[in-house]
């Protein structure tokens, strides 16, 4: 795992009249600050990567479908350096992930049905000078395939 990644199961609490699922909880070990919670959507068989942050860190669960949520970690000074951390978030596999700065993250979505994502991170979004440095999903350094492995 790549070093700063944190992982926590989520629970489900289904009744008859639906469920609750809590993302992250201020009592939550690894809860760092609020900046803002936004949802966003993925489309069947689209990837929606690369991107890091140099102050802000992530906490990102899927809500409705499945994604498949890559990590890739080029700071130099980690112990993880040039690691890839692959994680199924969804309705299959409830969990959130944190992201540490400076670890570009991306994802594709793997199910048959729209993705929707929430992201609560720990900073709010800067419309002015964004924290934001981004990669083409397919033409960069990172030695990632987001083709379907078949088998």
């Amino acid at each position: 795992m790549i070093e700063g990644v944190k992982t926590k199961k989520l629970r489900v609490i289904p009744d008859e009249r639906g469920r609750l699922m809590e993302i992250l909880r201020s009592d939550d070990s690894f809860f760092l600050k609020f900046g803002q919670v936004y949802m966003t959507t993925t489309y069947p068989g689209v990837v929606k990567a690369w991107h890091k942050h140099e102050e802000q860190t992530d906490n990102v669960a899927c809500v409705q479908g499945m994604i498949k949520l890559v990590l890739y970690d080029p700071r130099k000074d980690s112990p993880t350096f040039k690691e890839i951390s692959q994680f199924y978030l969804g309705i299959h596999s409830p969990q959130l992930v944190q992201i540490p700065s400076g670890v570009y993250h991306g994802w594709m979505c793997v199910s048959e049905e729209e993705a929707i994502v929430v992201n609560i991170p720990t900073e709010v979004y800067n419309y002015e000078n964004p924290d934001e440095q981004r990669l083409d999903p397919h033409q960069n350094d990172i030695p990632y395939d987001w083709e379907r492995k078949d088998g």
